[in-house]
């Protein structure tokens, strides 16, 4: 089905914007009047510089000691180490790069936009000073970091106008040692063909070439170039050995697509998209609003992890030009990174993750040196919560650094990419190793008393913050962490053929999956809390102590083992309410809503966060835009919100989105796969095709009037599929003739790879 939706201007600042990007280079575009701006951004323009290096004392007992003794002096000492030399930053940070401003003639209006996803083109529609509508297309190269304009003759030529950052930013750049940035405009000129009797050519027309080249003090030089000519607006960025050579090689890439022609770059756009949309998963919803938040999610989920670029941080290649990005635009792994990830695994684009999971792999000496200061192993992984493209720790939440569910959480993101995709190599020379390396760092952590296993220093992500008392034993986020190690590991070792280490089972048997604590009148009922002695005290952003539901899978929440606690642990949740929640918290809580059966609030929980956590561009927030529903970037006041021209915008929450949505439609609960789950009853019709499952298997369903049909399943890889039965009785099985009738309440098929299957209620 066509993809493309409109936009209305005036789109008035940065993150306002519509979205381009190919995993490298980002685009976001907007204005109004008859100014069209066009922000550009790089997710690999760091300034490496600064960091907190990981030192001998920075382990575990010294650390577990501090906290006995109550010394936040010493323990701050450890932890925020920034006695930064003049002009250098504390801690790495992507860098803006700036804008270009195309200054149409006076009289001319921006009216709307629209993007189609089916090409990645964006149509920008003027209204004329004769009151006719004139179009724009702006193309973003899915190859290479290059953008091509096309805009009509009757519009007259644009004034291209560069904004470099230095305009907002030049006292804090200039404090960091960064010198401003360098202009240009280099022309040169076109030969005619020699006539006879002619020893020169005619010298017959003048390009020039404009713009900026950015130098940073330890790392290569970037420009940014166009040129203009006719209808056609060309714009490069390229990073060079000196700032001569940058410019160079941005000028060659735009002589290269200038003689290539637009038309072939645009072809091979189209294959590209294409084939991402054909094996992406498709969902028909009756929200119009969740369709739309689908849908445009796994257009920029393409635009900020295509394969080819990048490995995408916090705001992907979108980084603004006014103000150097929030969180340095850095990895962080205690959830962020994680959910901008999402939606390569169910959204069956499982090679969108690999950059990511490659780059993390690629730092392994460094996460087995950290773990040796840590924890003393010498076979350990451990990652901290928060670091630049080359690991190097941003430090100063000592909270978040020695938080090790990071590890853990990394660990799943590659099991999964085995899970859902079957590379058995993969498992064997990556994942399983890296489960292996994080689970000895737990090992070491643990204490064993009286057959009973305990973890006497532990923190639950972002609870009290970096405060004194921000720790206790026991934390149920590293609870259910350790035991999804434990159980995937020994999963894979028999996958691998190899021996497991017998401590993995122990741990498993003797370690509680989550933290207990009393609850309800004088204490008659028991609720998963953060750690020992500690519930669930005031609103709070991270659902981490309810992570043994989702994202690790350990409980099953209607069990009837589990059914009571999980029941008061989710009164006393929704009790605390949502004050203190912040754009990314809202997808994940509808997760967790899905997997117990409350379809009307994951349906809802997501509407929320459109309406409170994006802005009239659709560009996704970590604060809210309006108070009344959270504190999370209200001014204080109760009655108004922070600067919007300073707006926090996080990839997060909207990959976070299009994974609960397709979570609504099918989700997995110890090893048992639910159709409809999380569909509220109410909508007439749902289907989906080609979401991806565990195991590996494609799976399309139809619900229409509340009835399942149509199921469709088909194995990429051979295994058994395990699948709540959906109808009150038997399912018919069509695997060829003849059918085959299934009872009970859990259906398994075994399948072999590339074999498929049809489901339907039988018959009586």
């Amino acid at each position: 089905m066509p993809r493309s939706y409109d936009w209305a201007f005036p789109l008035p600042r940065t993150h306002t914007g519509i979205l381009q990007g190919n995993g490298l280079l980002g685009s976001m575009l907007w204005g109004e009047g008859n100014v069209l701006n066009l922000t550009l951004g790089r997710g690999d323009f760091w300034d490496h510089r600064g960091g907190l290096p990981w030192t001998q004392m920075m382990n575990y007992e010294a650390i577990g000691k501090l906290l006995e003794a109550g010394d936040e002096k010493g323990l701050r000492a450890l932890f925020e180490q920034n006695a930064t030399p003049p002009g250098q930053p504390a801690r790495p940070t992507l860098l803006p790069l700036g804008r270009l401003e195309l200054v149409l003639e006076a009289g001319h209006r921006l009216g709307r936009a629209t993007l189609d996803m089916d090409s990645g083109d964006v149509i920008v529609r003027v209204v004329g000073r004769d009151g006719h509508e004139h179009r724009l297309s702006f193309t973003l190269s899915m190859h290479q970091p290059l953008i091509h304009v096309r805009y009509p003759r009757e519009l007259g030529v644009p004034q291209v106008r560069g904004v470099t950052s230095w305009r907002y930013l030049a006292e804090r750049l200039k404090a960091m040692g960064i010198e401003e940035p360098q202009n240009f405009q280099q022309s040169t000129f076109l030969p005619t063909s020699l006539d006879e009797g002619m020893d020169q050519p005619d010298l017959v027309e003048e390009i020039t070439y404009c713009g900026w080249v950015q130098k940073r003090p330890v790392d290569a030089p970037l420009c940014v170039a166009w040129r203009i000519h006719g209808e056609d607006l060309w714009i490069a960025t390229a990073l060079g050995d000196s700032a001569a050579d940058a410019q160079g090689k941005a000028i060659h890439m735009i002589d290269q697509a200038r003689q290539m022609g637009f038309n072939q770059m645009r072809s091979q756009n189209v294959s590209w998209w294409s084939t991402y949309w054909q094996h992406a998963a498709e969902v028909e919803l009756p929200n119009s609003r969740l369709q739309f938040l689908y849908d445009y999610g796994m257009y920029k989920f393409a635009c900020m992890s295509n394969p080819s670029g990048v490995a995408a941080g916090l705001q992907g290649p979108w980084i603004e030009e006014y103000q150097l990005p929030p969180w340095s635009g850095d990895y962080h792994f205690n959830i962020n990174v994680q959910m901008c990830y999402g939606p390569a695994y169910q959204g069956n684009r499982l090679e969108h993750v690999r950059p990511l999971l490659d780059m993390v792999w690629s730092w392994r000496e460094k996460l087995r040196e950290i773990a040796r200061l840590f924890i003393g192993v010498e076979d350990g992984y451990m990652l901290p919560h928060a670091v630049d493209d080359r690991c190097v720790n941003m430090g100063g939440f000592w909270t978040g650094t020695i938080d090790h569910g990071c590890t853990a959480w990394v660990a799943k993101m590659m099991y999964d990419y085995w899970l859902f995709g079957g590379d058995k190599q993969y498992l064997a020379s990556v994942a399983y190793p890296f489960m292996a390396g994080a689970m000895r760092v737990y090992q070491a952590m643990l204490q064993k008393k009286e057959g009973v296993y305990r973890l006497p220093v532990s923190v639950s992500p972002e609870y009290r913050g970096s405060q004194l008392n921000a720790w206790g034993a026991n934390a149920s986020f590293q609870l259910a962490a350790i035991h999804w190690l434990c159980e995937k590991l020994q999963h894979a070792a028999e996958v691998l053929g190899q021996s497991a280490d017998p401590a993995w089972s122990d741990i498993s048997q003797n370690l509680p999956k989550v933290c207990l604590i009393p609850s309800g009148p004088e204490g008659r009922f028991s609720e998963i809390g953060l750690w020992e002695g500690t519930g669930l005290e005031e609103s709070h952003r991270h659902h981490s102590h309810l992570a043994a539901i989702a994202p690790f899978d350990v409980i099953d929440p209607l069990d009837k083992r589990w059914r009571a606690i999980v029941d008061q642990s989710l009164l006393t949740w929704i009790s605390r309410g949502m004050g203190h929640w912040s754009g990314w918290c809202m997808p994940w809580a509808s997760q967790i809503h899905s997997r117990v059966g409350n379809a009307d609030m994951a349906e809802l929980t997501l509407q929320i966060w459109q309406s409170v956590f994006t802005n009239e561009g659709h560009g996704t927030l970590h604060d809210c835009q309006f108070a009344g529903f959270t504190l999370i970037g209200s001014d204080g006041t109760g009655t108004g919100v922070g600067d919007k021209s300073h707006e926090i915008m996080q990839m997060d929450a909207g990959m976070g989105v299009v994974s609960a949505i397709l979570d609504m439609l099918l989700h997995a609960r110890r090893g048992v796969h639910y159709l409809f789950a999380g569909s509220p009853a109410n909508w007439p019709a749902v289907s989906f095709s080609d979401i991806r499952a565990e195991g590996g298997f494609l799976i399309s369903a139809r619900r229409a009037e509340g009835k399942v049909s149509g199921v469709h399943i088909t194995a990429t890889q051979s295994g058994v599929f395990r699948l709540a039965n959906p109808w009150a009785k038997a399912a018919q099985v069509r695997m060829g003739t003849p059918s085959q009738r299934l009872e009970g309440r859990i259906l398994e098929l075994q399948l072999k790879k590339g074999q498929s299957v049809e489901l339907s209620q039988a018959e009586d």
